[in-house]
C-alpha cells in the first residue's frame, strides 16, 4: 500500500526544490490545484494516470515520484482505502486497484443509475486497452462509431485509443468493471 503522507511529502519536496507553485505544477500536469494540494497533504490517493501527470509536471519519472525504499512484492489496497467518486448525473466509480510504480493499470467499478449517460471519454495514447465486464443491468458501450449493448455477465475488449462512452439505457442500475491499461504519451518537460 502506498503511504499517502510520504508520497505527499515527496511531491511537495520536488515541487519546492524546483521553485514551482501549486498552480504551475497543476497546469503542467493537467490536474486541478485542489487535487494536487490534496495529494501533497496525503489526503487523496491519486490514480496511476494522475500520478503520471504529476510526475510529468514535476519533470521526473513515475518511478522516481513513487519509489519507496523497501522492495514490496505484494501491494494491498484495503477496501476502506478505495476512492469512490460521485460524478455529476448520479453515477459513481471506485478505483479498486493499488497504485503500483511503473504500472499503468487500473481496475474500476462503476455504477450508472437508470437512463444515465456517463458521457464520452477522449482517446488515450496508442497502446491503451480496456476490458469491460457487466456485473448487473445493461450497458451501451460506444467506441469511435461502433456501439454494442452488453448485459449481465457479458464482457468486451476495446483499444482505448479511440473516443469511447458508457450509457445505461435500462430501467435498473448498471454496475460494471473496467480493467484498463492506459499508456501515457511523453509530455514535454516544463521549462524553468
Amino acid at each position: 500500500m502506498v503511504d499517502l503522507a510520504a508520497l505527499g511529502l515527496r511531491v511537495q519536496g520536488l515541487r519546492r526544490l524546483r521553485g514551482l507553485t501549486l498552480q504551475q505544477v497543476a497546469a503542467a500536469a493537467d490536474v486541478s490545484v485542489s487535487m494536487l494540494s490534496s495529494v501533497e497533504r496525503g489526503q487523496k490517493a491519486p490514480t496511476v494516470v494522475v500520478l503520471g501527470r504529476i510526475a510529468d509536471g514535476l519533470g521526473v519519472s513515475l518511478v522516481e515520484l513513487v519509489a519507496e525504499t523497501e522492495d514490496r512484492r505484494v501491494v494491498v489496497r484495503r477496501a476502506a482505502d478505495q476512492d469512490t467518486v460521485d460524478e455529476p448525473g448520479g453515477w459513481s466509480r471506485s478505483i479498486l486497484t493499488p497504485v503500483v510504480p511503473g504500472v499503468n493499470f487500473e481496475w474500476i467499478r462503476t455504477t450508472l443509475p437508470p437512463g444515465c449517460d456517463a458521457g464520452r471519454f477522449p482517446a488515450y495514447a496508442q497502446g491503451s486497452h480496456e476490458y469491460v465486464v457487466i456485473e448487473s443491468g445493461t450497458l451501451r458501450l460506444t467506441v469511435a462509431d461502433q456501439t454494442v449493448e452488453l448485459g449481465e455477465g457479458d464482457s468486451a475488449y476495446f483499444a482505448a485509443d479511440a473516443e469511447h462512452g458508457y450509457v445505461n439505457p435500462g430501467p435498473v442500475p448498471c454496475a460494471y468493471h473496467v480493467a484498463a491499461l492506459i499508456m501515457r504519451p511523453r509530455a514535454a518537460r516544463p521549462h524553468q
